[in-house]
């Protein structure tokens, strides 16, 4: 690491790839000999155009979103499509969630404001450790959508098998694995993602969705809230999110030039692997998820007490690893290595680890 960084291990907003602050740096003054930061320039130049479109490009390229699929940049973050979601979907009021965790939860929560939500399967029984099995579910006909968290930042679990929907469109909340893999965006019907985890600052959610999804009967439902409006205006009805626009481009371009999500992929499952091993031969620290259903970017661990796990947070702290505290409403520990945390800096963490061990043993 560079310029006297840390190792960021936070759940979001997370590192970022250094060579993407470093052109952010040489940009922030004068971008392109425009005379002007793009925090400065108006989201109707032509310049930002080009911004923007690059940056909806260079995602279509990196994911091969298909041509029947919009691309929208929103503000509002994750949570505002818990909301969004069966506002625009529920044409007959009815949804399936899966319930796997914290987010997937509070997406039921705000859903059944607004219709029926059925709960057709859930992993709450133990603890959200695992992903149950969705092969059959029971799922009526008259269905609008079925809806994940396809990884669960909390609670550390990803779905590597996605559930059987018997043909009703697919929803996926991809917050926090957006872009660490390759994905057939033709599985699902919508993917969205809060973009401050794996691809850039936070305030904005990124949505790919089916064109045929996007309705223009929704007269009541305030302007800003239908995927019509923004999907007609090109995300622009309003001034959107530049500032994140232009990062996240920026994230586009660097995941185009070392080799794509399948390139990305490696690098995170081996990353990760160096994280599992050492929890597999640990006596002290202990993984809480099912190993086949373990997450590639969120590594909740614990050491069994709570007084030991604050130890470990201030030990790793004074090393240099930050961010290391479990979510408030899990506790223990827990490790984001995404896309941009080098395979070294878990090595590093996980020397630190075994370290503390050797000395508290």
């Amino acid at each position: 690491m560079k310029y006297g960084r840390t190792y960021n291990f936070s759940a979001g907003p997370a590192t970022m790839p250094e060579e993407v602050l470093e052109e952010v740096r040489d940009e922030m003054m004068n971008y392109r000999g425009s005379g002007m930061c793009v925090m400065e320039m108006s989201h109707r130049s032509k310049v930002y155009q080009q911004i923007i479109d690059e940056a909806e490009q260079d995602l279509r390229d990196l994911m091969g979103i298909p041509d029947n699929y919009k691309v929208l940049f929103i503000q509002g973050g994750a949570t505002l499509q818990f909301s969004m979601i069966p506002m625009n979907l529920m044409k007959n009021g009815k949804a399936v969630y899966i319930e796997t965790g914290a987010w997937s939860k509070k997406a039921i929560a705000e859903a059944k404001k607004v219709g029926e939500v059925i709960v057709a399967a859930s992993s709450k029984d133990k603890n959200y450790t695992y992903i149950p099995d969705c092969s059959d579910l029971d799922i009526p006909e008259d269905t609008d959508y079925v809806y994940i968290c396809e990884n669960e930042t909390i609670h550390g679990v990803t779905w590597n098998k996605l559930p059987n929907t018997k043909g009703h469109v697919l929803v996926s909340d991809q917050s926090s694995m957006f872009l660490s893999k390759p994905c057939n965006v033709s599985d699902y019907g919508m993917i969205y993602a809060g973009v401050q985890k794996n691809v850039g600052p936070a305030g904005m959610v990124v949505v790919i969705i089916r064109e045929d999804l996007i309705r223009d009967d929704l007269t009541d439902l305030p302007i800003y809230l239908q995927y019509k409006t923004h999907a007609d205006a090109g995300s622009m009805y309003n001034t959107p999110n530049c500032w994140a626009i232009y990062v996240c481009g920026k994230v586009f371009k660097y995941l185009k030039k070392i080799g794509g999500l399948s390139a990305m992929e490696q690098r995170n499952i081996e990353k990760a692997k160096v994280f599992y091993d050492f929890l597999d031969s640990s006596e002290m620290f202990q993984g809480t998820v099912v190993p086949e259903d373990r997450s590639l970017m969120n590594i909740p661990f614990v050491t069994g007490d709570k007084d030991l796990d604050a130890e470990v947070i201030a030990y790793t702290k004074a090393a240099g690893f930050e961010n290391l505290k479990g979510h408030k409403s899990v506790g223990g520990l827990r490790a984001s290595v995404y896309n941009a945390m080098p395979k070294d800096g878990v090595e590093a963490l996980v020397e630190c680890l075994k370290k503390f061990e050797a000395e508290h043993k």
